[in-house]
Order: C-alpha cells, then sequence, then structure tokens
C-alpha cells in the first residue's frame, strides 16, 4: 500500500494565489511580496514620539492620550463585537435563534446602553478638566518630572520665540543671543518661552516636549515645559502657513548645564549682532534656512515684534489704542494715569509688567 501523499508546505500558496490572480505570473506576485514587505519595514521605522516622550509635560499629555484612548475602547470593542455577533446568531439561515416580534423593551438592555456610556463620558469630562488645568501651558512648572519637586528656588530659562516666514528665532534676553532654527535646553531645567509671529498665524511644536501652542501676531503666547533627557528633538509648526511650512522646522538640543554652557559660548563668539535692521532682514520670507547664530542682540527685540514696529519707522501697536496719534508731547503728569490706564490696559506686552500697562503711547521706542 502507498502511504498519504507528501504535501508541499507552499502548494496550499500557490494555489491561494491562482485561486485569487489567476492571470498574473509568478513575477508579478514576487514583486507585489516584495512591495508589501517593504511598506511594512517603512512603516515600522516610523518615531512614535507622541507615546514616547522626553519631558513631564509631554509625559502627563501620553498619559491622558492613552487613558482617554482605552475609556474610549470600553465602548467601541463591545459595540464592534455585538455587531458581529448578532449578524452571525441572526442570519437568514439560522432558524435556531429565537423569533420574538413583539419584542419592544428590556429595562435592564436599556440601563446597559445609557449607563455605560454615560460612566464613561462622565470618566473623560473629570479627566480633560483636570488635565486641562494642571497641563495649562501658562502654568509654572511645579514638578520636574513624576518623581521629583520643583524647588522654589529654581529659576526658569526664559526664551522668546519667534515664528517667522519660514523659520524659527530663539533670542536668550538672559543671555544676550540668538539663534535661527536651533534651541538648546539644559536637562531638568524649567523653561518659559514666551511665543510670537511675525507675520501670519503658527504652531509651536516639540512633540517630546510638550504640546503646541500658537504663535501670533501682535500677541505673545507662553508655555512652561522642560526636558529631562538629553538627545536631539524636532520641533515645527503645526499650522499651515504658506509656501515654506513644511520646511519650518528646528532642533531642540537636551544637553547637560556644562553643555548648554559652551553652547552658549559658540553663540556668543558670532560676530553677526540681531539689531532691528538685521531682524527686519531676516524677517523677509525665505526657506531652508541654516542655523544662524547672532552674539548680541538689540534689548526688548521682542516686545517690539509683538507691538509690530521693529522697523523704527512704523507706530508700535499699544500706541495706536489713542487713536494713532504721534506727537511726542508729554501730556500733564495728574492726567496720564486717567487717560492711558483704560488704553493701554488691554494690549497685550510682551513682559505683562505693570509699568508697561502705565506707559504713555507718546513714546516711542
Amino acid at each position: 500500500m502507498m502511504g498519504p501523499a507528501r504535501v508541499r508546505p507552499w502548494s496550499n500558496v500557490h494555489a491561494w494565489q491562482r485561486q485569487f490572480f489567476p492571470r498574473q505570473n509568478n513575477k508579478l506576485i514576487r514583486m507585489k511580496t516584495l512591495l508589501v514587505l517593504a511598506l511594512s519595514a517603512l512603516l515600522g521605522g516610523c518615531s512614535m514620539v507622541v507615546l514616547d516622550p522626553a519631558g513631564h509635560i509631554a509625559s502627563q499629555e501620553a498619559r491622558l492620550l492613552v487613558i482617554s484612548t482605552l475609556l474610549m475602547l470600553l465602548i467601541i470593542v463591545p459595540v464592534i463585537a455585538l455587531t458581529l455577533l448578532f449578524a452571525w446568531r441572526y442570519r437568514a439561515s439560522n432558524t435556531d435563534a429565537p423569533y420574538e416580534p413583539d419584542w419592544d423593551h428590556s429595562i435592564q438592555l436599556e440601563l446597559v446602553i445609557w449607563a455605560v456610556p454615560l460612566l464613561i463620558i462622565i470618566a473623560l469630562g473629570a479627566l480633560t478638566w483636570i488635565g486641562t488645568h494642571t497641563l495649562d501651558p501658562y502654568r509654572p512648572l511645579t514638578r520636574i518630572d513624576s518623581a521629583r519637586p520643583l524647588s522654589i528656588e529654581a529659576e526658569p530659562l526664559n526664551i522668546e520665540v519667534v515664528a517667522m516666514d519660514w523659520k524659527w528665532l530663539f533670542i536668550y534676553p538672559d543671555h544676550g543671543v540668538a539663534v535661527v532654527n536651533e534651541v538648546a535646553i539644559p536637562v531638568d531645567i524649567p523653561v518659559h518661552f514666551k511665543i510670537t509671529a511675525s507675520s501670519v498665524m503658527n504652531s509651536f511644536y516639540v512633540p517630546a516636549m510638550a504640546g503646541q501652542i500658537y504663535a501670533m501676531p501682535s500677541m505673545a503666547t507662553q508655555l512652561h515645559a522642560v526636558i529631562n533627557r538629553p538627545g536631539e528633538f524636532e520641533g515645527f509648526s503645526a499650522n499651515y502657513s504658506g509656501a515654506g511650512f513644511n520646511n519650518m522646522r528646528f532642533r531642540l538640543l537636551g544637553v547637560s548645564a556644562g553643555e548648554f554652557d559652551n553652547w552658549l559660548q559658540k553663540a556668543r563668539a558670532s560676530k553677526d549682532e540681531l539689531t532691528r535692521q538685521a531682524y527686519v532682514e531676516l524677517e523677509k520670507p525665505s526657506e531652508r534656512v541654516p542655523v544662524r547664530r547672532y552674539g548680541a542682540v538689540t534689548s526688548d527685540l521682542f516686545d517690539l515684534v509683538v507691538n509690530r514696529c521693529v522697523d523704527s519707522r512704523k507706530l508700535c501697536s499699544r500706541h495706536m489704542t489713542m487713536g494713532g496719534h504721534t506727537e511726542r508731547v508729554r501730556p500733564p503728569q495728574r492726567d496720564s494715569i486717567a487717560l492711558f490706564l483704560l488704553a493701554d490696559a488691554a494690549v497685550c506686552r510682551a513682559d505683562g509688567s505693570l509699568s508697561g500697562a502705565l506707559a504713555s503711547p507718546f513714546d516711542r521706542d
């Protein structure tokens, strides 16, 4: 007697190929298989930086995203499973399934349908409300990470950010330097960003560090964040702003304290000075701008950018609150507060100081 026929391991695959691709030769099938494998390899190289952040704020946002997704899956997964179950159980060919044409109501089913989603919505609402206040970008940090609170004496690193067409300018006001398309931050040091835009609205976003916040002309937004591990991270604009938007990217360097001092020395060594005229030239639209360093920066440049008057021939926006007067005559002292408190109180100043709010609009920078 002959033994059972030996089946080749690829015979079933070849049969499947002949069934679904009857007119295609084996060479074409192999090419398609290689293409699918290549695409899978490319997808495998995608960076999951949002779920693997390097900063305390981004870590909390990633946790919030995961928890919210799991809560929503508590509804999505059962609904999909029950849809498939009902489609199979009550198919036309299944005569064993109960047939109840007069059924119209079930208290137990109504409780499940309404109570479970309601509880999940309440949980999502509470989670979102707490997270919105805890992760407010304007709120100063209270912790370096989940295990280390921030000491009261710790002073944040101040960085002023200007979104241009199509590049990023970073000014270190306490150190007197500025850099284009590169920013360095010491690890475990809180950072206070003040952000504005030169023309159109952009969005400042470093996924490894914190969530995005908009950069808008004539306004100064804020972001408090921290980087907890060294490395090089990508930042970009998350809001479409024109032809060069795709290349509007910058490098964020998480460095040690010593490396940060060396980085500052490298910036100070530059002979370029970011004067008002130099800023006007830099502001012109350009793409793929290499890293550029400025060893000195005009004082209050960020405030001039916010008020749209870096060009000395232009009137600052905060001065326009009195109807565009340009004369330099100072009003009597007894009238200064009464006349200008209401006007300047509503103007966004970069530093947000009280003295700025009481400044006379006839004082030009």
